[in-house]
Formats: structure tokens, C-alpha cells, sequence
């Protein structure tokens, strides 16, 4: 490792202050950064020293990640060859790499175009490269079709990232959840690309037809549904690549949970506003959607995975104790809402969760004022208490 650290301190020198390639260092200390922690210390002001950095943090929602995707790659092959191979389903390392073939040229451009654009506006500006988008480059991919077109991937990733991220400040700055946000602009610039029956398995546009269309897709269009509770749960559905195996995203919640990167109260009160609402629905049962069990509503779509891994964003979620509580059960009912009345768009995790990026700030102002404006009244009274 001393000859990786002498090499890395010899590259970086024409880098330095006052070197040739000055106006380039945010580039080259991005690479130094991700293998070792930097060699700098804050010299004033009050810090809390701690272990857990930025770039440690979204690791570790990366590693949350690594389950869906893995299954997200497997579910990918496996519906190709069930829909167009007539059931006959070869060997499961044939599946799994037709899934990688597929999936990670979506993950190379993902990053290239998000990590290219953050490079050019760290450069720009003169600022260091932040480690957000180590994540976002990985949830934008998971949330689209397995085959959408790179070129739209790409173009929906620069959206994201100049007017969602870069345009706000970067990272930490940004309202709304760059993931979400890359979902919102492909399904809106290129809707035939982002819904339908073919687009959620593999070169189906290659044959007539198949039985592709995701459940809430059939469920909006009045059709039966032809997978059991324990198929949505396990992700043996169509759908986005991450976002179909609810299993794989509790063992990613589970990692978020232990190592307090993902609040637990947003997950809660998000899965909790989602099964009222549901429940509501199916006492008055007066479409398919209102009529579908609450519990599949809450094991099928983007559900799951948008109150794990989108709701919990630290930076666009609320902040206090209360206010999370508020923003998970806003974003459950929001969710089953859009679902059943808005039969053009019956995955309605995504609009929730945006929705509610915007009033976050505006939930923990009212948080805050209601704390102090109690903090107030005890003081008033503690004060007639003495006088008396």
C-alpha cells in the first residue's frame, strides 16, 4: 500500500498550488479521496471528530444495494428467457449474464456521465469532488427499465445531475432525490420508453408480444393479476431492475438500519401511511386497485424500494425526530393515492417522494416553531410558578 500512496503523491504534484495543472487538483484529489481518507485536518471552529465521513456513508448505502441489484441482474435474464424462450429456462449462470449484459452497460453510463459532469463543476467552481454521487449512480439505473435506450439514460442523468444537483449548490444542497428525479424526466420525455408491456423485459420488441406489463400496470388497465403475494415478495415480476424483489430490499434496509445511515422512523411511518390508506381503499373497493390486498400493495412496484432507499435521502428528507415521522407517513398515503386514482401512472412512490422533497422543509419548520413555541410556555409558567 506505500508504493500505491508514494505513486498517488507523485501523480499529484503537478496538481499542487501553484503548479501547471492547478486548476485540475479536484480531479486528481477525487481519486486520492476514494482510496484513502485525506490527509488534512480542520484547523478551526468547533468539530466533532467521527469515523463515519461522506464517503463512508454512501458506501455503505452501496453495499445496502448490492442485494437488489444482484437480484435485479438474475430477474432481468430470467424474464427474458421465460416470456421468449417459452418457458424453458437455461442455466443459472446463463440468466445472470444475460441480466449483467444488460444491466451493467446502464450502470458504465450512469456513472460516466454523473461522475463527468460533477468533475467539470468541481473543476469550474474549485471546489472538491463530493462522494454523492457514488449512489446516485447506482439508484438511477435500478429504477428504469432493463431496456431503455443508453442514450436516454444519459441524457435523463445530466438532467438529474446539472438541474437537480448542480444547479442547487451539489451535494447536500439539492431538493429533490437526483435518482428520482432522472425516474421523473425519462418517464415524461420518452413516456413509450417507460411504460407499456415490452420495455420491462429484454429485447422484447423483438417479438409480437409478451405478458410483460407489471402488475399495477394490468391492475389499472382492469386485468387479473397473475402473480401470488409470495412472487411479489421473492421479485419474480416485470419491472424496474431493483425495485421488484422486496426480500433483497429488506436485507438492504436491515444494513441501513444497523449502521444508522437510513432512518428507521421514515421507513416506519412510510410503510404504516401506505397500509392505512390501502386498507381504507379496500373497504370501499370500488376499482381493481381499491379492491387489491393491502399487503400487496405494499410488496409490489417501487414501493418498497423508493421508502428504503429514496425516502430516507438524508439531505431532500426531513431532519427532525417528528418531522420524519410525518414525511413517512405523508409519503405512504401520497403513494397509494396516486396509485388508484391516477390510472396513466398507477406507480405513484416516485411523485410521492418528490412531493414531499418539496415540503420537507416546510414540515420541520413547523416541527422546530411547535418545540420552541412549547419550550416558551413551560417558561412562562416555571416563571409565574416563582413568582407565586
Amino acid at each position: 500500500m506505500k508504493f500505491l500512496r508514494d505513486k498517488i503523491d507523485q501523480i499529484k504534484k503537478p496538481f499542487e498550488k501553484g503548479q501547471k495543472f492547478e486548476k485540475f487538483a479536484p480531479a486528481i484529489n477525487a481519486l486520492d479521496t476514494f482510496l484513502y481518507v485525506p490527509n488534512h485536518t480542520t484547523k478551526h471552529g468547533a468539530h466533532i471528530r467521527d469515523a463515519v465521513d461522506l464517503k463512508r456513508t454512501m458506501i455503505t448505502v452501496v453495499l445496502a444495494l448490492v442485494p437488489a441489484l444482484l437480484f435485479g441482474i438474475y430477474n432481468a435474464g430470467y424474464q427474458h428467457f421465460i416470456q421468449l424462450n417459452e418457458g424453458v429456462l437455461p442455466s443459472f449462470m446463463d440468466i445472470f449474464l444475460h441480466g449483467l449484459w444488460k444491466v451493467l452497460p446502464m450502470i458504465i453510463v450512469s456513472y460516466a456521465v454523473g461522475l463527468g459532469i460533477e468533475f467539470a463543476f468541481a473543476i469550474f467552481r474549485g471546489h472538491e469532488v463530493n462522494e454523492g454521487y457514488l449512489v446516485s449512480g447506482l439508484l438511477i439505473p435500478m429504477v428504469m427499465p432493463v431496456d431503455l435506450p443508453l442514450w436516454m439514460l444519459a441524457i435523463s442523468v445530466a438532467f438529474a445531475v446539472i438541474i437537480g444537483k448542480e444547479a442547487f449548490g451539489g451535494t447536500g444542497m439539492n431538493i429533490f432525490n437526483p435518482a428520482l428525479l432522472a425516474r421523473a424526466f425519462a418517464f415524461f420525455a420518452y413516456p413509450t420508453f417507460m411504460s407499456g408491456d415490452k420495455i420491462w423485459v429484454s429485447d422484447a420488441t423483438t417479438i409480437d408480444g409478451v405478458s410483460g406489463e407489471t402488475i399495477l400496470g394490468s391492475l389499472a388497465q382492469g386485468k387479473e393479476v397473475a402473480y401470488s403475494t409470495m412472487d411479489m415478495f421473492l421479485g419474480f415480476i416485470p419491472g424496474s431492475i431493483g425495485e421488484t424483489s422486496v426480500l433483497a430490499i429488506l436485507i438492504g434496509a436491515f444494513i441501513l438500519i444497523a449502521t444508522g445511515v437510513g432512518s428507521w422512523k421514515i421507513m416506519v411511518s412510510g410503510v404504516i401511511g401506505a397500509a392505512l390508506t390501502a386498507m381504507m381503499f379496500n373497504a370501499v373497493g370500488l376499482t381493481a386497485l381499491m379492491n387489491f390486498d393491502w399487503i400487496n400493495h405494499l410488496v409490489v412496484g417501487g414501493f418498497a424500494f423508493g421508502i428504503v432507499f429514496m425516502a430516507t435521502d438524508p439531505v431532500s428528507a426531513a431532519q427532525t425526530d417528528k418531522g420524519k415521522i410525518i414525511y413517512g407517513l405523508l409519503i405512504g398515503f401520497f403513494s397509494i393515492m396516486i396509485r388508484v386514482f391516477n390510472p396513466a401512472y398507477p406507480e405513484g412512490v416516485m411523485l410521492a417522494i418528490l412531493l414531499m422533497n418539496t415540503l420537507a422543509p416546510t414540515i420541520d419548520y413547523f416541527v422546530v416553531n411547535g418545540n420552541i413555541s412549547k419550550r416558551k410556555k413551560r417558561l412562562a409558567k416555571s416563571k409565574q410558578l416563582k413568582s407565586a
